[in-house]
């Protein structure tokens, strides 16, 4: 049997809120999908406005079952849901090196760590920021919990007393890969907050749920999400626009063999021309199959009811989905239209 790098777990870039990081530790909690050897963490600095030096990088597995943490927990108190399983935190390196300066715009990526991954499991990924970090980079609105600590190099620590601050955010992670059989691939989600489960319960978006089947198919297929909350197919935001993580980030990764193309919809509230958008799509389309990498068009999805609806935009959704259906620019579509299409919009209730 051949092997191959994939990559189990990924996130896109964004400028994160707020700032003022210097001298701590943050523990940011991932999901893997499929399982593989050889765990290989990637960071980023994408936004950075400085070189950011990590110290050390630490790998430790969160329990199986996270500890109960009260509603509202006040600053300088432990927070139980960063603490790891005994023995499991491992430290990685950079070129043999603990720690790595990512200069401003770069990737950077650790060495394998030679442990078996499992599927479906919550990793803790530790990283010591030594100095002042400036503009961070990593994801907004994440749907699993980031930690961060009093000052100090506290990434080696498998208890939870220096984690004090619990933040819906994650923190300079780029890509976490392992190696598997060649067979095993992974299918990237490029979108928006319909991608990232903004409104959904942790854990039970719709692109996580498609993590839970793929991972058991045969061979299994590991998902990625790549979305980003208020994200643009045209335009950027706090990440990039969608056309440009497609090369930027998404085709960077290993193992990546089909994107699901699901992002539009800000674009149209923002007032956004169908032509434009559907131009959009089939650079998209050609980018990746250059690349080797199928593309499955999605249905922009109703959204009638959001503040930014209009009625021309509701005309340019529909041209849109007339382009993504016809199948030109596609390798496959994925309907999310007529699966989430009310049935009987006008029929009211006496």
């Amino acid at each position: 049997m051949t092997y191959r790098p994939v990559t189990t777990w990924a996130a896109a870039a964004e400028r994160l809120d707020g700032g003022g990081l210097r001298d701590v530790t943050v523990r940011n909690i991932v999901r893997t999908t499929v399982g593989g050897n050889g765990l290989r963490v990637r960071l980023t600095n994408a936004f950075g406005d400085r070189p950011v030096t990590f110290g050390h990088v630490h790998a430790g597995v969160p329990p199986a079952v996270p500890p109960a943490v009260p509603p509202a927990v006040p600053l300088a108190v432990p927070l139980a849901g960063a603490a790891l399983e005994p023995g499991s935190n491992r430290m990685l390196t950079f070129g043999g090196s603990p720690a790595v300066t990512v200069a401003p715009g770069a990737t950077a990526l650790s060495d394998p760590l030679p442990v078996r991954v499992r599927p479906r499991r919550r990793l803790a990924i530790s990283l010591y920021v030594q100095g002042e970090a400036g503009t961070l980079t990593g994801r907004n609105r994440a749907t699993a919990p980031a930690y961060r600590s009093v000052p100090g190099d506290h990434a080696a620590d498998e208890g939870s007393g220096a984690f004090t601050e619990e933040v819906a955010l994650w923190h300079w992670l780029d890509a976490l890969t392992v190696t598997a059989p060649t067979s095993v691939s992974t299918v990237a989600v490029l979108g928006d907050s319909i991608a990232t489960g903004v409104g959904s319960e942790t854990g039970h978006g719709w692109v996580d749920l498609l993590a839970d089947l793929a991972v058991q198919g045969s061979p299994p297929l590991a998902v990625v999400n790549e979305g980003v909350s208020g994200g643009r197919v045209l335009a950027a935001g706090t990440g990039r626009s969608a056309e440009s993580r497609l090369t930027a980030e998404v085709l960077t990764r290993p193992g990546i063999a089909a994107v699901i193309l699901l992002a539009g919809l800000n674009d149209l509230g923002a007032g956004a021309r169908a032509d434009d958008l559907i131009a959009a799509y089939g650079r998209i389309a050609a980018t990746a199959r250059a690349a080797g990498v199928r593309v499955i068009g999605g249905t922009l999805t109703p959204y009638a009811g959001a503040e930014y609806h209009t009625e021309a935009g509701e005309r340019a959704r529909q041209a849109v989905n007339a382009y993504v259906r016809s199948g030109g620019a596609f390798d496959g579509v994925a309907d999310f239209d007529a699966a989430l299409l009310d049935p009987a919009p006008d029929v009211g209730v006496d």
